[in-house]
């Protein structure tokens, strides 16, 4: 047996693969490239595309038109590489030069770490003529021809000539890029729209939000870009802007969350006249586990109306100039998009209008009253570095890993969201903008009410000379059709409600799953064993095998009670057909509601209690839904947002036994004082839960009206606060 040493010989074609399959598409290439030239310090980067004809000498022959090419050449005036940097660092794949030193010997934070961008070059021509002067005079030339290294077997068999010498030219490094009629191919007026747009949405224009004395200097990184001699392409040279956040907005979120989870955020919306900022105080109840973030999100409304007033309070485009109704729209949707920014650069493709990583659109589906679109929105999260945040770019340069961090930037950003989103939801309620949902109770009474109608045919027949005698026959026509539509009313309000006790059951399923659990897995594991301690009584005569049976057999019973005495709380919920309105003990059935989240409240500390008692004549399933509803909604709260003292109080008021009003607290972090005053969180469909439905309030809400009672939510400083009241005690 013999042990032999080999070296790894990586093949010729690994640059190409690392240029052209890391690298995403022509466009990164070119930003790769761009990010180089800033890395070299340089205060602008140069891009020229250029068509050429590359004359072959046949055409007068054959009759066929020259041969198109395309030089694209991008030139830096930064610091250059002396021949020692080219040889050993540009020409050597995946270096840690970079990531090592983190900042260019100017002080910016280096954007290319990979180590890979350079053989971007390879997605966009067959040469690459590399001329770079380093600031001690010293010009290197490096000509790479790409085909020589799908030709050769293995990498170190290409060779590459590198030329020296010294040189009175300004510092910086010049890239010319050649390639003949399939690269030429490559680049057409949509192309180059993308390339324009890719560039602009490259750089941060929230710039002047940076703290950190260093970024400041990205300010001064300028792009220039020119193309000329394509066909139906005008020629065109200019430098490239950020788009711009503008000045108009509907509604905007602002503010900074720092590493342990804090933060300030302010709310403003140009809607209205004389709205002022709104400071909100956010916590995350954690590190933010991705590092400081700072965010600034504007929402548009994309309704004609709205789109309108934008004009009219001035919108302007990127070069300053005012706009009309088309335009408008489309600057929003060439702006549209969440872009996420590293020291004053985009990571692609988060921010691209097609790439929805927030995944808004699916959450607007579901409620499109509260919740934003991709399309409604343009805004820009600023990131810190990789050591920092964890929020790690692909090797690909097509977004960010998909780890922990980038969860939390997820989740974090739709937290920041949320908050706009809820002040929005309440401006555009208030001014008409969304129409209050139906009250299911009102709407009944409203629809079959004829009082008004009595009253109005009363006073026309009379008027119209009818004595009041033939009147009253008529209006007894009228009582008679309202006292069959009576009948009809109590039937549809049965039905309801009977539907949203089983929605309130559906809701609470996992937790009736859980309870059921532990007596089934009870019933699995020992029930079986009674079989065997038979067994062994038969053959030994042991009564120990008798004591056995009878312990599980005690058990059983214990279990089967659970089980039974579960069932039983949920009866109300689960019943097809309503029983008649009974005389009820109200701390009995608040016990029974709490009795159903027994477990899942004892699994994560939560204690409550009940203080006093009255009794009610009322519809039992609807007292269970009221109770179960805002008690499901404090256990989640209670948990979510990790509060050290976890407790829920309900107190009942009462005189001679009857009920006035209960009061029902929790310690959670407790509800907005807007949505207390806006009574939005009675709205079906809104919601403060992430992925809630937000039905379980209306519900709660609709159960109590059909009662004769009120349920209305309370401001208070320390928990939630709801006040279940009878007529005569809603607002003591």
């Amino acid at each position: 047996m013999s042990e032999n040493a080999y070296k790894i010989r990586p093949a010729g074609r690994h640059l190409l693969t690392i240029g052209r399959d890391l690298i995403q598409d022509n466009y990164a290439a070119i930003v790769e490239l761009v990010k180089n030239a800033y890395d070299a310090d340089s205060e602008s980067v140069e891009i020229h595309f250029k068509a050429t004809e590359k004359l072959s000498g046949n055409e007068e022959v054959t009759g066929d038109a020259p041969e198109k090419s395309i030089v694209i050449t991008v030139r830096d005036y930064g610091h250059g590489m002396s021949q020692d940097t080219v040889i050993n660092k540009w020409m050597v794949p995946s270096t840690k030069d970079k990531l090592e030193r983190r900042t260019s010997p100017g002080g910016r934070i280096m954007q290319g770490r990979k180590g890979i961008g350079r053989y971007a070059a390879s997605m966009l021509g067959s040469t690459l003529l590399l001329e770079t002067v380093s600031e001690g005079a010293e010009k290197t030339t490096v000509l790479v021809n790409w085909h020589d290294f799908e030709t050769s077997k293995y990498l170190d068999d290409v060779e590459i000539l590198v030329e020296t010498h010294l040189t009175d030219e300004h510092s910086g490094t010049t890239l010319t890029i050649e390639g003949g009629e399939e690269y030429y191919k490559e680049w057409n007026k949509k192309q180059f729209d993308k390339l324009n747009f890719e560039l602009k949405k490259l750089i941060s224009p929230m710039q002047n939000l940076m703290d950190k004395a260093e970024d400041k200097k990205d300010k001064n990184f300028n792009i220039h870009l020119k193309i000329s001699g394509f066909e139906d392409i005008e020629d065109i040279e200019e430098t490239i802007t950020p788009y711009p956040i503008f000045n108009l907005f509907d509604y905007k979120i602002s503010g900074k969350i720092h590493s342990d989870g804090k933060g300030t955020l302010t709310y403003v919306s140009q809607k209205a006249r004389n709205t002022v900022e709104e400071i909100i105080s956010f916590d995350l109840k954690e590190p933010t586990a991705c590092g400081d973030l700072i965010f600034d999100i504007r929402v548009y409304d994309r309704d004609g109306e709205s789109i309108e007033q934008l004009i009219h309070r001035g919108l302007k485009d990127d070069r300053d100039n005012y706009v009309g109704n088309l335009q408008a729209r489309q600057i929003l949707n060439d702006s549209n998009g969440i872009g996420v920014y590293r020291n004053g650069f985009r990571i692609r493709p988060l921010g691209d209008p097609e790439f929805d990583w927030l995944k808004l659109n699916e959450k607007r589906v579901q409620k499109p009253a509260q919740k934003i679109g991709s399309n409604q929105v343009i805004g820009y999260v600023l990131i810190g570095s990789e050591e920092e945040s964890d929020l790690i770019e692909k090797s690909a340069r097509d977004g960010l890993r998909d780890n922990n961090a980038y969860k939390q930037l997820q989740r974090i950003t739709h937290e920041v969201i949320k908050e706009l989103e809820i002040r929005r939801f309440s401006f555009r309620r208030k001014v008409g903008l969304i129409k209050p949902a139906l009250k299911v109770e009102k709407e009944l009474n409203r629809i079959f009410s004829f009082e008004d109608l009595k009253q109005t045919v009363r006073k026309k027949l009379i008027s119209g000379g009818m004595n009041a005698e033939s009147a009253e026959e008529v209006i007894f026509l009228i009582n008679k059709e309202e006292e069959e539509k009576i009948q009809t009313v109590e039937e549809i309000r049965q039905a309801i409600a009977t539907y949203q006790g089983q929605a309130t059951l559906g809701k609470i399923m996992n937790v009736v799953l859980h309870e059921g659990r532990r007596p089934l897995n009870y019933f699995r594991n020992e029930i079986p064993r009674i079989d065997r301690f038979i067994k062994k009584f038969k053959e030994t005569n042991n009564f120990e095998n008798i004591e056995k049976i009878e312990s599980i057999a005690n058990n059983t019973v214990l279990n089967a009670k659970i089980f039974s005495d579960l069932f039983k709380r949920l009866d109300p919920l689960a019943m097809g057909k309503r029983r008649a309105k009974q005389k009820l003990s109200i701390g009995s059935e608040i016990s029974n509601c709490f009795a159903i989240f027994r477990q899942q409240m004892e699994d994560k500390s939560i204690k409550f209690e009940i203080n006093g008692d009255a009794f009610i004549e009322a519809w039992q399933q609807d007292i269970a839904a009221i109770f179960t509803n805002l008690i499901e909604n404090s256990i989640f709260w209670l948990s979510e947002k990790n509060t050290d003292i976890r407790r829920i109080m309900v107190n009942i008021f009462s005189e001679q036994n009857t009920l006035n009003y209960i009061d029902f607290r929790d310690t959670g972090p407790g509800i907005e004082p807007n949505l207390i005053e806006d009574n939005l969180i009675f709205e079906p469909q809104f919601s403060t839960k992430p992925g809630g439905a937000g039905i379980g309030l209306a519900i709660s809400g609709e159960a109590a009206e059909r009662n004769g009672l009120k349920l209305t939510a309370l401001e208070s400083t320390t928990g939630a606060y709801f006040r279940l009241s009878t007529k005569g005690y809603e607002n003591e």
